[in-house]
């Protein structure tokens, strides 16, 4: 445990809660954990902060995906070949990372993101069960690309970049296997599970965790992942769709102030 003080102990913990909420219901808690975990931890080497974050994060995720399984009609085989390619992907993005400049990215994700606020705005209906309660099929081609495309290519970016992954991931998932938003947060949380994992894993055999700071902010990371999932779970996909552009825009937000700071 690195020497801090009980007050930012606290302001971390109540941080992890906070963060496994906006996980559970559509992703992108990592836009509050880790700047929380740099700003409490300056003289904490960034590696550390990195494997840290993913010790926290990976306990919310998974109570999430638990609650969620439990309830939701996830199929879970589906997620999980996504999460693996997922991971195949962010491994691949890691390994390239050093080469790639984030003030490129940025502006390029910004874009996306504002477009896909547009598109969910005007289009009210994206993410809603359909009315008759039967669910579209979906084909093997579809199934595929969610593999290829969704898990390979958004876990390219969360190893290259990362902000906004569970974000996109949720958006991807309701676009190409016509989930609606509660299904496709609780698929996302899986695959998530996965990557996370992967993560862990790495910075783990790297040394480069805090575990027992990380093992107190778990407990605040999964109470706020189980309350999240139930929120989304009982208040259903208007629900998500309000959080989720509250999200969207919170990260174009981060993304413009980290660019003009560059």
């Amino acid at each position: 445990m690195p020497d801090i003080t009980l007050t930012t102990l606290v302001v971390l913990c109540l941080a992890a809660g906070a963060a496994g909420w906006i996980d559970a219901v559509v992703g992108g808690g990592g836009l509050l954990l880790l700047p929380a975990l740099l700003l409490g931890l300056p003289h904490v080497p960034a590696a550390h902060v990195l494997g840290t974050n993913k010790a926290v994060a990976i306990v919310g995720t998974s109570g999430a995906a638990v609650a969620y399984a439990r309830k939701a009609p996830v199929k879970v085989a589906a997620a999980l070949r996504i999460g693996l390619a997922a991971l195949a992907g962010s491994m691949t993005g890691a390994f390239f990372a050093a080469g790639i400049s984030s003030e490129v990215l940025r502006p390029v994700i910004m874009v996306v993101l504002l477009a896909v606020a547009a598109f969910v705005m005007l289009r009210p209906r994206f993410g809603r069960a359909p009315e008759d309660g039967t669910a579209p099929r979906v084909t093997r081609a579809r199934t595929v690309t969610a593999i290829v495309l969704v898990g390979g290519g958004i876990g390219l970016y969360d190893g290259l970049f990362g902000p906004g992954t569970g974000t996109f991931l949720v958006l991807a998932l309701t676009a190409v296997l016509h989930l609606d938003l509660v299904t496709a947060s609780a698929t996302a949380k899986i695959v998530n599970v996965c990557t996370n994992g992967g993560a862990l894993a790495m910075f783990a055999y790297q040394g480069n965790v805090l575990w027992q700071l990380a093992a107190l902010m778990a407990v605040f990371n999964l109470a706020g992942g189980l309350i999240g999932a139930r929120m989304a779970l009982s208040r259903g996909s208007e629900f998500v769709r309000g959080v989720l552009l509250v999200v969207v825009f919170s990260l174009v937000a981060k993304l413009g102030f980290d660019q003009w700071n560059a």
